[in-house]
């Protein structure tokens, strides 16, 4: 008898809860507490660490293994309103910590909602540059590698195709502005309808008109009730800018805004006056007395950065250098600053791409060779080093013409220079370098050529007319000091007023200049330059100007009417008789003279041709009316020869009216006007307007949702073709193995009894045994028979009743 399994009591025992539940409900339980941890938040206290404040363990374990424990201002002010759901608007000095600021909130919201791939597309972070992209990315890798959402980085310079395989997966994008709005207008499985929250890194540059269509199509894209942030040292204030985001309510935290400088405070900051022909002196100067240091130098235009980089690295200063601007591919941008980041000592020379943003650790020196823009763009520049609290110098170099100007542009920001010079027996000067190297090398003088030009350019764009005057600059000097035989022309510099010139007729342009005066009052007359005379010249200052006949100078206008005979000049009012030739033609049948019955009879004919020309008589001349409209007057043999052409009369008939047909068959002109009391009786303009903008609106969208459901659908069609495909291929092999294995089982019995092998070769062999036969039926031997016969006869073996034929035929 077996032995019972119920317990001693007979009471069934109550089923052990598994392992899943129980950790599900623990999850459940710890994302209740985190969310009324949350909800009772004070935005106005103080945090220290991520700890104190209401954060998953996920995310703090990710911080903590990151070594980030304290909260810097900006983190602690900003964190707590993102945490809540309300727009912030953060602003803090460069190297303060805002990258985490936005960061920490995206990944604490996704997380108490659950987020999952199935979900979509959760946050979005736009950043100006493809570097300051990639910076972020790693950051959110570091801190986010305990949470499972998905994240992607959508940049240029990288495979669009394979991006749109794998955006629809994603739960956080960190993208550039310009290919974001090509996924979003290009991918259909790319949904953003259930976005969350909107991140704008360097909002001030990505508000600008640079960005500025790109972001207004983005946000299109986006709905509506979402959260957005806006973080950058320069934040952005207008209202026209806010609006534009659908902001609701913003938060503006700014921690660093009673502060005595907008730069750090242990930022060293210097500029040094000197005329532009010596920068690249001073510059060479300063590199090589710093080899052991870590240095960003800036320039106005990646020309320049690569005609430096090229000259400097010939000579060899004795440390590595390296370059950095938006022309190069990204993967050499990404191995440069890779590279940078690592060196101990280095310099790199770089256009603004570099300057916002970007940690490179341990920057000792940021040099501006060319003046900023502005004031914000200064800021950003100096931000590269001095960052977390951290040691650094900044040293600008300003032309005497730029000094007051950007000085007072620097004040405005509450950003504090002092002048310093520079120690005259440590310069070093480089020109003859130089232009031995130009000499010697032709592409190296091409990049400085290109150089020179793309400077010049930049100063001339410059809305700051009061800091750059390209007037004041020595080109010719600086364009030496660069090793160039001689400054390249430019044709943009001839003067404020060359858009005028060139408008201007030819007689004023050179007058224009004639009359100028000197400091007395005195006017002065410059030496006039040669007019150039055309042929019209030339033929209106002939004499004899009215020998030949009247009809040449009544010309028709363009309207038909007779042009006025141009007044002759005194010279020919002299000899107005003299030789005179008038061949004048009356009006009427008699003025065209004796013709031929032939002659008129085929002018006859042709005149009948031209449908629409009606000749009419008048006493003084011949009128011919074109289409019931247009008149012509003959005058003249030549006159009268322009019937006989359709081509030259079609410049005298006007211009034909498109019309269009209605659905009833109807004419109408291509465009009709309508009714304004009809117009009116709809209403307003402002709002007739409004609603055919939303219906339009509304049907664009609707064409949108369509075109993207056929997609779908096509590409699902396509999947479940491809997949009937593999199953018709799974089965056919399928078919094959069990015919296949039906033949190994029917294999005929031979004479003796004996089970025939299941290969056809050994059934050949076997076939093959000596049987008792005559002289007549006794075949070959086997070694005169070819074997190709039966090669054929295996081969011909394909189904089940060719096996049993062959079968029946061996067993007789």
């Amino acid at each position: 008898m077996a032995a019972s399994t119920g317990p001693r009591n007979g009471k069934h025992a109550k089923h052990a809860q598994r392992p899943s539940n129980l950790k599900r409900k623990r999850v459940q339980e710890d994302l209740s507490s985190l969310v009324q941890r949350v909800e009772d938040i004070d935005l106005k206290g103080t945090y220290e660490s991520f700890s104190d404040l209401p954060i998953s363990d996920p995310t703090i374990s990710g911080l903590t293994s990151s070594h980030f424990k304290t909260l810097t201002d900006i983190q602690s002010r900003a964190i707590s309103h993102a945490l809540k759901g309300r727009d912030v608007l953060g602003a803090a000095k460069t190297g303060s910590g805002k990258t985490l600021a936005f960061l920490v909130p995206i990944l604490e919201n996704l997380y108490r909602r659950q987020w999952s791939e199935h979900d979509g597309l959760g946050a979005l972070i736009i950043s100006p540059t493809r570097e300051l992209a990639i910076q972020i990315f790693e950051v959110l890798r570091k801190i986010g590698r305990y949470h499972t959402f998905s994240a992607g980085l959508v940049i240029g310079g990288k495979s669009l195709r394979e991006e749109q395989e794998r955006l629809g997966r994603m739960n956080i994008l960190v993208c550039t502005p310009g290919r974001m709005l090509q996924h979003l207008d290009q991918t259909a499985f790319f949904e953003t309808h259930n976005l969350q929250m909107l991140v704008l890194d360097e909002a001030d540059r990505i508000m600008d008109m640079g960005f500025q269509k790109t972001v207004d199509a983005i946000i299109g894209h986006l709905p509506p009730n979402r959260q957005t942030l806006l973080f950058s040292a320069t934040q952005t204030k207008k209202v026209s800018d806010l609006a534009r985001l659908s902001l609701q309510d913003p938060e503006y935290v700014a921690v660093h805004q009673a502060a005595s400088s907008a730069t750090p405070s242990k930022l060293q900051q210097h500029y040094v006056l000197t005329p532009l022909p010596e920068k690249l002196d001073i510059l060479w100067s300063f590199i090589r007395s710093n080899l052991k240091t870590k240095t960003i130098v800036f320039l106005s235009s990646g020309k320049q950065v690569r005609f430096v980089y090229e000259s400097f690295r010939h000579m060899q200063p004795g440390i590595p250098l390296l370059h950095l601007h938006g022309r190069q591919k990204q993967g050499g941008r990404l191995d440069i600053t890779t590279r940078f980041s690592q060196a101990q000592h280095a310099v790199l020379f770089a256009t603004d791409v570099a300057a916002r943003g970007l940690d490179f650790p341990a920057v000792d020196w940021v040099i501006q060779m060319d003046c900023p823009e502005d004031a914000d763009t200064y800021i950003h520049r100096v931000g590269r080093t001095a960052r977390y609290e951290r040691d650094g110098r900044a040293v600008l170099f300003l032309d005497p013409s730029e000094e007051k100007g950007m000085l007072r542009r620097l004040e405005q920001k509450k950003v504090t220079v002092e002048r310093i010079n520079v120690k005259s027996n440590k310069q070093q000067s480089i020109k003859n370098q130089l232009q031995n190297m130009c000499f010697k090398d032709p592409e190296l003088k091409y990049l400085g050529q290109k150089a020179f030009i793309s400077y010049v350019k930049s100063i001339y764009v410059q809305k700051d007319k009061e800091t750059f005057n390209l007037r004041e600059l020595k080109l010719d000097d600086f364009a030496t000091s660069m090793g160039l035989p001689g400054a390249p022309r430019i044709k943009f510099i001839k003067g404020d007023d060359t858009k005028e010139r060139k408008n201007a007729s030819r007689a004023t342009a050179y007058t224009s200049s004639d009359d100028e005066s000197d400091e007395d009052g005195e006017k002065k007359k410059a030496k006039k330059e040669p007019q150039v005379r055309t042929k019209y010249d030339r033929m209106f200052e002939r004499r004899n100007q009215d020998v030949l006949a009247d009809h040449y100078s009544k010309l028709i206008n363009d309207d038909g009417t007779i042009a006025e005979p141009p007044k002759a000049t005194d010279d020919a009012d002299e000899d107005n008789d003299f030789l005179s030739v008038k061949r004048r033609f009356e009006a009427g049948d008699d003025a065209l003279g004796a013709k031929s019955e032939s002659d008129s009879e085929d002018e006859e004919e042709e005149e009948e041709e031209e449908e629409d020309v009606d000749k009419t008589s008048t006493k003084g001349a011949k009128v011919v009316q074109l289409n019931g409209k247009e008149t012509l007057v003959i005058d003249s043999k030549r006159r009268e020869k322009l019937l006989k052409s359709k081509k030259k009369l079609l410049k005298y008939k006007g211009k034909g009216s498109k019309l269009i047909f209605d659905e009833d068959g109807n004419a109408h002109e291509l465009y009709e006007m309508e009714d304004e009391e009809a117009f009116k009786a709809r209403g307003d303009a402002k709002d007739q307007q409004a609603r055919f903008l939303a219906e339009e609106t509304q049907r664009t969208q609707v064409a949108d949702t369509e075109d993207k459901e056929i997609a779908r659908q096509k590409k699902r069609e396509k999947k479940e073709k491809r997949k009937a495909r593999e199953r018709e291929l799974i089965a056919a092999e399928e078919e094959e193995e069990e015919e296949e294995k039906a033949v190994a089982q029917l294999v005929p019995y031979e004479e003796d009894g004996d089970f025939s092998a299941s290969s056809e070769g050994e059934r050949d062999r076997r076939s093959k045994r000596p049987k008792v036969r005559t002289e007549e039926e006794k075949p070959e031997p086997w070694y005169k028979q070819s074997k190709r016969p039966a090669a054929k006869e295996s081969a011909g073996i394909q189904t089940l009743e060719d096996l049993e034929s062959l079968a029946t035929g061996l067993l007789g």
